[in-house]
């Protein structure tokens, strides 16, 4: 028996607006989970998918929160009426004889609508079980509904990929959507120091709120490396190859990935300090839009740095997505905060314009039920 659902398309045509179709979806296949949503995360990815070339329709989202309806006769890890998380990640190791699931539907004209592994702008949603994550009957599900990618990735980031300790200095480009868990987690892990670098003030002002110690407005500062240079300097008297000054935080992490803020996170992470310890970590948390160039000599090697890549902040669902609910009830990381705008379903295409004006401060959501 089919489910009726409202699906938001992004019609293949080039420039066409975000529509809502009625669309019908299948019975759970054996891997397949049926969820009724209750909201669902509005991501700046949705953005790049927007904008970006494709040969079909597509539907879009991929953090929400939801009620689990029917399960697939190979589905262990959710039953129906248990409440759950989306994400993009698989929840676990996958099983390797089996890739998940892509989500696609049948939408108005008799088009296959396809999803980049799920798709959360809807009021129901059917997903391969590996993209399900079963949470407590009592977690919040409106403001959880951001966990399963803008919390994950940067909160996740600070935990996995940089494994941030305490007494570490930590700095942010960014801290909108996924700016701000990665603040939110280096305080948690005890940093001490958390320096926040945007453009705008109020963003800046949220960072604070978050933990952030030193805000940075880089629209003001000429040279923002040699400012956080001058906030970060390394021990006395010790001194990196070639006798060059040693200053900068441990680990920056950069969610614009622009070819300016990639350069000013590179520069501002801490050289090495000859036969006592190696560079700092760059992390890149946005998805770059454009090319740029790396000086791998200046940058890397005779700092010693390491410059890595982090998609859903290298995290484990399953295992990550308890501490953050955690966090979020114990009050660091608090998610009422942190969701500035919701949004009806119909007002799909108002919010994606305000996302891509800048005018999100944390992050939005849609409220489905």
């Amino acid at each position: 028996m089919s489910t009726t659902a409202r699906v938001v398309v992004l019609p293949e045509a080039a420039g066409s607006p975000l529509r809502i179709d009625e669309v019908e979806l299948p019975d759970p296949g054996p891997h397949q989970v049926l969820l009724r949503e209750h909201a669902s995360g509005i991501c700046h990815s949705q953005l790049h998918q927007i904008h970006g070339p494709r040969d079909h329709d597509v539907v879009l989202g991929h953090e929400a929160t939801g009620e689990v309806l029917a399960i697939g006769e190979n589905v262990t890890n959710v039953e129906p009426g248990d409440k759950a998380l989306l994400t993009f990640v698989p929840r676990n190791a996958p099983d390797t004889t089996r890739r998940p699931t892509v989500a696609e539907c049948t939408v108005a004209g008799g088009r296959t609508a396809v999803a980049q592994n799920i798709f959360t702008w809807a009021d129901h949603t059917l997903a391969d079980e590996q993209f399900v994550v079963k949470v407590p009957h009592d977690t919040a599900m409106d403001v959880t509904a951001v966990v399963g990618c803008a919390v994950m990735t940067g909160a996740g980031a600070a935990l996995n990929a940089a494994d941030v300790r305490p007494g570490e200095r930590v700095a942010v480009w960014g801290v909108g959507g996924v700016g701000l868990p990665v603040v939110a987690a280096a305080r948690k892990r005890g940093a001490s120091m958390i320096i926040a670098v945007d453009v705008e003030d109020a963003k800046l002002d949220m960072a604070t709120a978050f933990g952030a110690t030193h805000t940075v407005n880089s629209t003001e500062i000429d040279n923002v490396p040699r400012y956080i240079a001058e906030l970060t300097p390394g021990p006395d008297g010790a001194f990196g190859f070639r006798g060059g000054r040693i200053a900068g935080v441990d680990h920056g992490f950069d969610a614009v990935a622009l070819p300016q803020t990639i350069e000013q996170m590179l520069r501002s992470v801490r050289n090495s300090r000859q036969a006592a310890h190696s560079g700092g970590t760059a992390v890149v948390l946005g998805v770059p839009q454009e090319p740029f160039e790396l000086d791998i000599v200046r940058h890397l090697l005779t700092g010693e740095k390491r410059f890595i890549g982090s998609i859903g902040g290298t995290s484990i669902p399953e295992r990550d997505f308890p501490t953050f609910l955690d966090w979020h009830r114990n009050g660091d990381l608090d998610l009422n905060e942190f969701v500035t705008q919701r949004f009806a379903l119909e007002e799909i295409n108002e919010a994606a314009e305000l996302l891509e004006q800048g005018q999100i401060l944390g992050r939005s959501i849609l409220e489905l039920s």
